[in-house]
């Protein structure tokens, strides 16, 4: 696998620590349906990431693995166009995992972002944990396991990526100039012929002199053109050009996902800390009765009270599931009293149970057949499998760990 074709590889996971909700739905499975049909994708239940924070409780990990699986399917993640795969069931993420966590510096760890911000978030649980503490280690696994280009993360999650990106260039910078690098590098440029090995000799000089990006990007077009070198030899010749050595883990870029903050029936952001969800499939008599329920305008105890839909949760759903001409009929309405509360919710209630019909449709297949969400599972744990072999072979013998 050449490091210019894992931009078109995508990677990304969910950790199973409860029934999916319309927040997930929105902030993440929509979007990647989308990216299922544009670039090659493959996405896992973290069940291992789950442990760092849910290890007194596993058994509740084993269910969510497949209500999750469900989920996704039901959403309209397609197998046939994506991989999906259980974490623990690819043992090399642990191996390079491992590995990693040999080069990784401690201080890296500590000043991880989300490491204290999620201690305090969870201060009733004991997460002075080792691997709590290397979480940020075992995320890097996954991604470069996979020599995946891109993951999709919302803004909050940037630094997640990076720290993975400086773990990528330390490794690369340890294990990645092989003895003769530059003579191999040489070697390689005679292989391209003498006008494209011309071409090569000027981008190199004008990237490295001028700092030229575009001549980089250039380069990397180029070489995905060479038909008479090898990956090993397109590999060190883009390390090459950027004074490196040969890439061995291409440096992933955050694909960062558009906003979606779809707010719960409090009006916060729908969270299961916060017990505001409308589940992915949830029965439609539940989601009904659900925002029924829900709080309106404190001001508006009266029918003909004017209201203020700023101050209403309801409204906050409306932002997401009606168009313009009806969030322009409730602001007019409720400020009037023309509408009523229920009148309000109506709407709101309708678009739910419309976006979840196909996904209840879809679900009901999988729902009733227990044995062909593991075997599409299964499947998809030997794909991944291969293109984890794949990846450690090539680390094992940077390392000098392949003993034959």
């Amino acid at each position: 696998m050449s490091s210019v074709d894992s931009q078109q590889r995508v990677l990304s996971g969910m950790r199973p620590t409860g029934r999916l909700h319309l927040g997930h739905y929105h902030g993440v499975l929509k979007n990647w349906v989308k990216l299922q049909h544009e670039f090659e994708c493959f996405f896992f239940v973290a069940d291992w990431h789950a442990l760092t924070t849910h290890y007194e409780n596993p058994e509740s990990i084993r269910e969510n693995v497949w209500e999750m699986a469900v989920d996704w399917l039901a959403a309209g993640i397609n197998p046939g166009s994506s991989t999906l795969f259980i974490q623990s069931r690819v043992p090399e993420h642990a191996e390079l995992n491992l590995l990693l966590s040999m080069i990784t510096p401690l201080g890296w760890l500590e000043r991880a972002p989300t490491y204290k911000d999620q201690q305090e978030k969870l201060r009733e649980k004991d997460l002075a944990t080792y691997g709590f503490l290397g979480y940020p280690v075992l995320q890097s696994a996954d991604i470069l396991l996979y020599r995946a280009g891109k993951v999709p993360v919302g803004a909050d999650q940037v630094s997640h990526v990076e720290i993975t990106r400086d773990i990528a260039r330390r490794f690369n910078h340890l294990y990645g100039r092989e003895p003769g690098f530059e003579e191999q590098a040489e070697a390689a440029i005679v292989k391209m012929g003498k006008k494209n090995a011309r071409i090569y000799r000027s981008l190199k000089r004008r990237y490295q002199e001028e700092g030229d990006l575009d001549a980089l990007e250039t380069a990397r077009a180029l070489l995905k053109e060479q038909q008479n070198i090898s990956l090993g030899d397109r590999e060190r010749l883009y390390g090459f050009i950027e004074g490196g050595g040969k890439v061995l883990l291409p440096e992933p870029q955050a694909l960062l996902t558009p906003e979606a903050r779809v707010p719960g029936l409090d009006g916060q952001k729908m969270s299961k800390s916060y017990g505001n969800t409308i589940g992915l499939r949830e029965h439609p008599d539940s989601v009904d009765q659900k925002i029924r329920t829900m709080q309106t305008d404190p001001q508006r105890v009266r029918r003909n009270d004017p209201g203020n839909p700023e101050n209403c949760p309801v409204w906050g759903l409306h932002q997401v599931y009606s168009d313009e001409a009806t969030r322009e009929w409730v602001q007019d309405g409720c400020r009037n009293a023309g509408i009523g509360c229920l009148d309000c919710k109506k709407p709101v209630i309708e678009a739910i149970i419309e976006e979840q019909r196909p996904i209840h449709e879809r679900a009901k297949e999988y729902e009733s057949n227990p044995d062909l969400v593991h075997a599409i599972i299964e499947e998809g744990c030997e794909r991944a499998r291969d293109a984890a072999r794949e990846t450690l072979d090539d680390i094992r013998s940077a390392m000098g760990l392949d003993y034959r």
